[in-house]
């Protein structure tokens, strides 16, 4: 185990850097990063001095070599929009994205475990058939349009929660059913093919034969046979959200997380902020994939970790 953690978090480092490297050609390479942070109004003289300032007049291969030696001490630069360190501001609003995904996650386990097992209990039933189309229609329903709809019904029509911002828990309720929605129509529907599949292994029907009840074969047997391909989904999810619902979800709620702010950084043209948002999410994904791993391992010693 401490050998595959060591060579996992290595491979880590490496698609981290990468990920990185490629912002860094991209921004600089395929396009003109002076132009982005400057108004159109700025004369050639300013643009000379500005790139002098920031370091990008100098030839690509040197500034490549000063990135790759600022990132081992997380020095990404200052956030032009923010006048502070940009790794400061992305710590600063990681934070208040964990706990939006924590909270949308959390209530998607919470919700798909219940309904994915019921439904299994008989397949082809009204309420098999009501929470797969219900799963069907979660699939379907874009975040931004669901954010929309929860806001003009929950916060405008009805007045019971705020229309966005951050700072109690009602502010947190509308964002975190928002994030939710597609994990739970995800995770409901694989619970229940993986328990159907399991109820009609041989085991469950010895247990039924010597007298044990349903619940407690779903509750020792089943559920725990089904944990490892569920923890494989939540941690999927959990990359997923960190990496493209929490932009959507962010946006519409003003929600001030990593993901309002990759946007303000891109609308601003804040290549120095917008590199540190990619660098602290490639490694948090990657850490989320190796905890994944090492939490499946624990729960079922016969899985090959590679």
């Amino acid at each position: 185990m401490p050998d595959f953690i060591l060579r996992r978090l290595f491979q880590g480092l490496l698609v981290v850097l990468g990920v990185t490297a490629t912002v860094f050609v991209v921004t600089r390479v395929f396009g003109d990063p002076v132009s982005l942070m400057l108004p159109l109004s700025a004369t050639d003289a300013q643009r000379a001095a500005f790139a002098a300032q920031i370091g990008l007049d100098q030839p690509l291969p040197v500034q490549f070599w000063r990135f790759l030696t600022d990132i081992v001490t997380l020095d990404f630069g200052d956030s032009l929009w923010q006048r502070r360190p940009a790794i400061e501001v992305v710590f600063e609003r990681l934070p208040n994205t964990a706990l939006l995904v924590g909270a949308g996650l959390g209530l998607a386990v919470l919700v798909s475990i219940p309904l994915g097992a019921i439904a299994a209990l008989r397949p082809g039933g009204l309420v098999d058939r009501l929470v797969v189309s219900l799963g069907l229609l979660g699939l379907a329903m874009p975040q931004f349009w669901l954010g929309l709809m929860a806001i003009m019904v929950f916060a405008v029509q009805l007045k019971w929660l705020p229309t966005s911002g951050f700072g109690t828990a009602a502010h947190l309720v509308l964002p975190a059913l928002t994030l939710a929605m597609t994990p739970i129509a995800r995770f409901t529907m694989m619970v229940r093919a993986a328990m159907i599949d399991e109820l009609n292994k041989p085991y469950v029907q010895t247990a039924r034969a010597k007298g044990m009840s349903l619940p407690r074969i779903l509750r020792v047997h089943t559920l725990r046979n089904i944990l490892v391909p569920f923890l494989a989904l939540s941690g999927w999810e959990a990359i997923t959200a960190l990496s493209g619902y929490t932009v959507v979800v962010e946006t519409v709620f003003a929600w001030p997380g990593l993901g309002l702010t990759a946007v303000q950084a891109i609308q601003r043209g804040d290549l120095f902020l917008m590199q540190a948002i990619v660098f602290v999410i490639a490694a948090l994904i990657v850490i989320i994939g190796i905890a994944i791993d090492v939490a499946a391992k624990s729960i079922d010693p016969r899985i090959e970790l590679n």
